[in-house]
């Protein structure tokens, strides 16, 4: 079974343009996410898919690999199908790994890519919530999923509603990486952009108004994504707790 890595990178990034570029700490942010994923022993290749010659400078100055796609994609997930679609890249699951988180790492793989012959579509990951100001933030993705660990629904809103003020409510926070078996790539490439999808911002919607099947697992690892700029200042706080003596 051949893993692939694709790193989408959108210069114009709608709540953080050209966040791309930005730096973290004396690498950039990047750099950081070219370096953990090809630390990660279960891919067999990796790139970034991008929009811009600016951005294909900057990874051609850390050594990284790229391919242009068009900057009319309208997701990460839609990069992924334009290379599967031109035969840059070939592989039987796919993983597609933001170019705005850049503490995902190897354990969180294997999280990700524990059941590769459960019979799901797609996989991705959720970590519990402990801070407080996380469950009202619309920039932090919730996710309820069944017994199975199968997703139910996803939401920038607070899920589920603690209607009572109940106590052992537990809240989860989507991490934004996602395996497509190839055959699911094919299928999302032919769905138009759905109503819910639209309504949130998710993309993810998308795959589950179609009847999709994605599995959330859980992972113990926090991660800090750049959604906004005032995320860098998360960022640089856990760089310098990581490279602390």
């Amino acid at each position: 079974m051949k893993i692939v890595c694709v790193i989408p990178a959108r210069l114009a990034s709608s709540r953080f343009p050209r966040k791309v570029l930005t730096m973290l700490g004396e690498k950039p942010m990047l750099q950081w996410v070219w370096e953990a994923a090809s630390n990660v022993d279960l891919f067999d290749e990796v790139a970034f898919a991008i929009d811009a010659s600016e951005t294909a400078r900057l990874i051609d100055s850390f050594g990284g690999k790229h391919f242009m796609t068009s900057p009319d994609c309208a997701s990460g997930t839609d990069r992924l199908i334009e290379l599967q679609e031109e035969k840059k890249m070939e592989g039987d699951i796919w993983v597609n790994w933001q170019g705005d988180e850049p503490f995902i790492h190897q354990e969180m793989i294997e999280n990700l890519l524990s059941t590769p012959d459960a019979p799901y579509d797609i996989w991705s990951l959720k970590k519990e919530i402990e801070r407080e100001e996380d469950i009202e933030d619309p920039n932090v993705v919730k996710v309820v999923t069944d017994a199975e660990d199968r997703a139910l629904y996803f939401s920038r809103a607070p899920i589920p509603y603690d209607r009572d003020g109940l106590e052992d409510v537990t809240y989860y926070k989507h991490i934004g990486i996602y395996a497509y078996r190839a055959k699911a790539l094919k299928q999302i490439a032919t769905l138009p952009r759905s109503v819910l999808e639209k309504a949130e911002g998710l993309e993810q919607l998308r795959f589950l108004e179609n009847g999709m099947t994605l599995q959330v697992h859980e992972t113990s690892h926090e991660t800090v994504g750049i959604d906004v700029p005032e995320d860098l200042a998360r960022a640089m706080d856990r760089i310098s707790s990581q490279f602390a003596f």
